[in-house]
């Protein structure tokens, strides 16, 4: 069986696990940052921590656990890792404030006019202390489940 394959895959696994529990630590945290429960953060980007840099620093984590730290997937996952993350803190980051910029032009310019678009999506990117607690979380959970599966 095909899936059966998908779910041998070490890698995989873990990446999957730490962006799916960075998901879910959102909610809490969004909580004691806000004390309002917010259950749309477990299917929404941005916030704390980053579940982008934790899916593609387990990815990198894992591969260099399961194959090696010396190897060229590792290389490659990190060189894609620092991507992910330079992007998640930097161009969406921009996008996002952009977007709140823009969102806040359009209630000046339109006061008392009806806009049916909706707004600009704000939430886009992360700050650099969410990446990073994406990164600590991916290498987290990955680490975890090497210890456990290894």
């Amino acid at each position: 069986m095909p899936f059966a394959g998908v779910l041998a895959n070490r890698v995989l696994v873990c990446a999957l696990a730490a962006w799916a529990t960075a998901q879910v630590v959102k909610v809490p945290v969004e909580y004691l940052r806000t004390r309002r429960w917010r259950w749309g953060w477990l299917l929404t980007t941005g916030g704390m921590p980053s579940s982008h840099s934790a899916l593609i620093v387990g990815v990198a984590n894992a591969s260099g656990l399961y194959f090696g730290y010396d190897t060229p997937l590792f290389a490659l996952a990190v060189a894609v890792a620092m991507i992910v993350t330079y992007d998640a803190a930097g161009v969406r980051r921009q996008a996002g404030m952009h977007a709140e910029r823009i969102n806040v032009l359009f209630d000046e310019l339109l006061k008392g006019h009806m806009w049916n678009e909706g707004e600009l999506r704000e939430v886009l990117g992360h700050t650099p202390f969410e990446v990073l607690g994406g990164f600590l979380w991916g290498l987290l959970v990955t680490t975890v489940i090497w210890f456990l599966w290894h």
